[in-house]
């Protein structure tokens, strides 16, 4: 950006306390950086570095009385943000700056119509008569590229899908041509093909409305996709900032350096594996049908959620299940695991046919397949603690309390965490560790085959490395098969010895991970790797070597 650029927002030492008890005194200290008119300056960094607080300090959302902002100014429009009234403050939320929070169904209010809540901030932020308002609806909704907007704008936020749900917060956001765009997180949990639309989207309109934009994100493919300048915040400071040439090619400061050293890339897939004997699972012909929206003299519907799926997983072999959102992936994951009985095919685990037993025959193989599942908190029983919930599985098989206990901890230390994580709570942990802990327990019955379903997707990508290099570690010590199943091909290429890449219940394509990402054959996957983020940025000679380092070396816990 040029010095003659009209600077947007300016914000100056900015600094936000916490509650007495908070692990640190600060969530955000001493913060300064500018936007200007047509800019789009990514701000990065872990949970807990502080990005959405910064965000929420300028939309005025913080929680107070408990969280604060006690020093800086925010200038927007040529006014101190913190200095506002609360209600000026409710004015220029919408009006100057419109924000698109990470998760648009918690954002969305369930009971009203998506036409309704945009139609809501028209009314409160500008002059317009019903008709004109019903118009604007439409116009916005067409903008953002939601297909037939007279019929969405009268759907309520569960009837669409989470793309369609963003667009929808876009649309909220834009609805009155703020000077400044707040995107929080708003691709975190979308599909690559998703993630790539609503990417070209936000550009697109910063382009047309000639917006400044601040864009939160812990993913540097996102930011060497659309930023113009990079801030990189730790622990509540920002540590690093610059154009996004200067902090993708050249990061100076450590922190920077080992974010972008974790930073998974498609190319890096593994070697050839070598199938030797008879499959630990030969799955043929899967397929499973879910019935929805039937009633009393009404028919339902139904969703083929696996059709004609057949693969097979070798001893310590890892397949890596590869889709977007409804391809059918965690179905089958959870048909492997009897967690839903699959209506047709087989599913043998050496040599037994595990669709065909009841319940009670099917106990015996829970001990021989686990499953990590996507989000630990959810996972966990947030009432026991660790060395109760590790300790579980153990004890539904009869070992003795104390044996299982003594196991638990052993466990723990395997996966990183210190012994004496197993007299604490779920709480008390961040999320990598909550999902060691996860890994902990699916290890606890000793399985010979492990269900990863989506186990990173949540996580911070240096903590995300961390995860992918302790179930490397783990798959390698103890002879474990794996199906990983993710929606990242970049994931996928890192932990994956053959790849199988599914779309609407059926197993589209499948190979070794270095034919499927060197030379897919199948369009769908083609168009799945054309919208990997960032893939015409290389990163960095010297960090590519930090992160084969960093592998080779023996991990602990995330902080």
């Amino acid at each position: 950006m040029s010095e003659t650029d009209n600077v947007v927002l300016d914000v100056r030492g900015l600094t936000i306390s916490l509650p007495e008890g908070a692990e640190r005194a600060h969530a955000v200290e001493d913060v300064n950086f500018t936007i200007a008119e047509n800019e789009l300056l990514c701000i990065v960094g872990e949970s807990g570095s502080g990005k959405s607080m910064t965000a929420h300090a300028i939309m005025g959302l913080l929680p107070a009385p408990h969280v604060k902002v006690a020093d800086g100014e925010a200038i927007l429009n040529g006014r101190d943000v913190f200095t506002r009234s609360e209600a000026e403050q409710r004015a220029m939320r919408g009006g100057d700056v419109g924000m698109i929070f990470q998760e648009p169904m918690t954002a969305l209010n369930p009971l009203m119509r998506v036409g309704e809540q945009i139609d809501e901030a028209l009314r409160a932020h500008a002059d317009m008569d019903a008709a004109r308002r019903r118009e604007r609806v439409l116009e916005l909704l067409a903008a953002v590229g939601l297909p037939d907007p007279e019929s969405l704008r009268r759907s309520y936020p569960f009837r669409l899908s989470g793309g369609q749900r963003q667009r929808v917060m876009i649309a909220m956001a834009l609805a009155l041509e703020p000077r400044l765009l707040i995107a929080d997180e708003p691709t975190t949990a979308l599909d690559v093909t998703t993630q790539k639309q609503i990417l070209e989207l936000i550009q697109r309109m910063q382009r047309e409305l000639g917006m400044a934009v601040m864009f939160i994100t812990h993913d540097f493919g996102v930011v060497a996709e659309i930023a113009d300048r990079v801030a990189v915040m730790q622990e509540g400071r920002c540590v690093e900032i610059g154009t996004a040439d200067e902090v993708l090619n050249r990061p100076q400061h450590p922190y920077t350096r080992e974010l972008i050293a974790a930073v998974p890339h498609y190319i890096e897939h593994r070697d050839a594996f070598n199938r030797e004997g008879e499959p630990l699972l030969d799955a043929q012909n899967v397929r499973k049908v879910f019935s929805l929206g039937g009633g009393f003299l009404r028919r339902g519907r139904e969703l083929v959620a696996a059709d004609d799926v057949s693969l097979t997983i070798h001893p310590g072999e890892t397949v890596g299940i590869v889709g977007e959102s409804g391809s059918g992936k965690s179905t089958l994951g959870r048909c492997l695991l009897g967690l839903h009985r699959a209506d047709g095919g087989q599913i043998v685990f050496d040599g037994t046919d595990l669709n065909r037993l009841g319940r009670r025959a099917f106990h015996p193989f829970r001990q021989r397949i686990q499953m990590v599942f996507q989000d630990p908190y959810a996972s966990l029983n947030p009432r026991y603690k660790v060395g109760r919930i590790v300790a579980q599985g153990p004890l539904a098989f009869g070992t003795p309390r104390s044996e299982a206990y003594a196991r638990a901890r052993e466990l723990l230390e395997l996966v990183g965490l210190d012994a004496s994580a197993a007299e604490r709570f779920p709480h008390e942990f961040s999320g990598g560790q909550r999902q060691r802990i996860s890994i902990a327990r699916a290890l606890a019955l000793d399985p010979e085959l492990l269900v990863a379903d989506e186990p990173v997707s949540a996580l911070d990508v240096s903590v995300q490395t961390q995860v992918l290099d302790l179930l490397d570690d783990i798959r390698h010590r103890l002879g474990l098969a794996m199906m990983f199943i993710t929606h990242d091909l970049r994931v996928a290429a890192q932990v994956s010895d053959t790849i199988a890449v599914m779309q609407t219940g059926r197993i589209v394509e499948v190979g070794t991970s270095k034919e499927v990402f060197s030379n897919p054959q199948h369009p769908y996957t083609q168009e799945l790797l054309a919208a990997i983020p960032g893939q015409n940025w290389e990163i960095p000679e010297d960090l590519r070597h930090l992160r084969a380092q960093r592998a080779r070396t023996p991990r602990g816990a995330d902080a």
